[in-house]
C-alpha cells in the first residue's frame, strides 16, 4: 500500500481539527462533554492509505457503507489499522450480511428481522460478536416503502428485542439520517424519544448514531453519541467508477 503524501496528511489533520472543534462547540452549547461523542470518519470511496493516515492522526472509528469495498479496505490497511473499530453504516442486503459480520465491529443499518437473523448467523459462524444499531426511518411516511431505509418507529422496539435475543449480536442503540426536506432538530428530537424507549427496555443500548457533515450540531443537541462524518474530514468524494 502506498503511503499517503505529506500534503494529504496535512489536509486530513486540518480537517480533523475543524471537525473536533465543531463537536466540542456543539457539546459545550448542549451542556455535554465532547468526549461523550464518538467521531466515526466515513471513508467510503477513499483509499486504505487515508485510513492508515487517519489512524496515525488519532482516529479510532471509521465507517464504510459498501461491501465488498469495506472488506477490501480493511485487508489493505492491515496491521497499521489493527486497533480501529470498523462501522458498517450503509444499507445492507440480507445476502451480504454474513460477509459483513466477518469484519464489521458495529452495523448501524439493521432495519428488518431477516437482516438480524442473517447477521447473527454470520457472526456465529465467524466466531465473533457484532454490535448492532436499529436504523429508524424518520421520513414520516411509515407506510411508504419508498424513501430512506429504516424501520418504522412503531417497529423499533420489536426489532430491538429480536437483536437482544440474538446469540452473537449486541444491541447498542439506534441510528437515523435526518430527512433531506426536514428540520434536523425536529428529526433528531424524535430520534431521541425513540432512543429513550429502547434504552428503557434495554438499559445497555444507549448509543445514538446521528448527524453528518451538514447537521452534526443538531444531532449533538439531541443526544447523539456517534456522529458519522465523511466530507468534512476527507473532502469532496471522487466520482464513483
Amino acid at each position: 500500500m502506498t503511503d499517503v503524501d505529506d500534503a494529504r496528511r496535512h489536509e486530513l489533520a486540518r480537517n480533523l481539527r475543524t471537525v473536533h472543534d465543531r463537536i466540542a462547540a456543539a457539546a459545550d452549547s448542549a451542556g455535554r462533554a465532547a468526549d461523550e461523542i464518538t467521531l466515526v470518519v466515513v471513508t467510503k470511496t477513499y483509499p486504505a492509505s487515508d485510513v492508515v493516515a487517519l489512524v496515525e492522526l488519532g482516529v479510532t472509528d471509521v465507517g464504510e457503507n459498501r461491501h465488498p469495498e469495506a472488506a477490501r479496505k480493511r485487508d489493505e490497511a492491515g496491521e497499521a489499522a489493527a486497533g480501529l473499530r470498523w462501522h458498517f453504516v450503509g444499507g445492507l442486503q440480507t445476502n451480504k450480511a454474513a460477509a459483513v459480520a466477518r469484519y464489521a465491529d458495529v452495523v448501524h443499518s439493521v432495519d428488518r428481522p431477516r437482516l438480524v437473523d442473517a447477521l447473527d448467523g454470520g457472526a456465529q459462524r465467524a466466531g465473533r460478536h457484532v454490535g448492532v444499531l436499529v436504523q429508524v426511518n424518520l421520513e414520516g411516511r411509515d407506510d411508504d416503502p419508498v424513501g430512506r431505509a429504516g424501520a418504522a418507529p412503531g417497529e423499533v422496539l420489536e426489532l430491538a428485542a429480536r437483536i437482544a435475543q440474538a446469540q452473537a449480536l449486541t444491541l447498542e442503540g439506534v441510528m437515523a439520517v435526518a430527512p433531506l426536506d426536514a428540520d434536523p432538530d425536529d428529526a433528531f428530537a424524535r430520534l431521541a424519544e425513540i432512543a429513550a424507549s429502547v434504552a428503557a427496555a434495554h438499559p445497555g443500548a444507549t448509543a445514538i448514531s446521528a448527524g453528518m457533515s451538514g447537521d452534526l450540531e443538531a444531532a449533538v443537541r439531541h443526544g447523539a453519541t456517534h456522529v458519522r462524518i465523511g466530507r468534512s474530514v476527507l473532502g469532496e468524494r471522487p466520482p464513483l467508477g
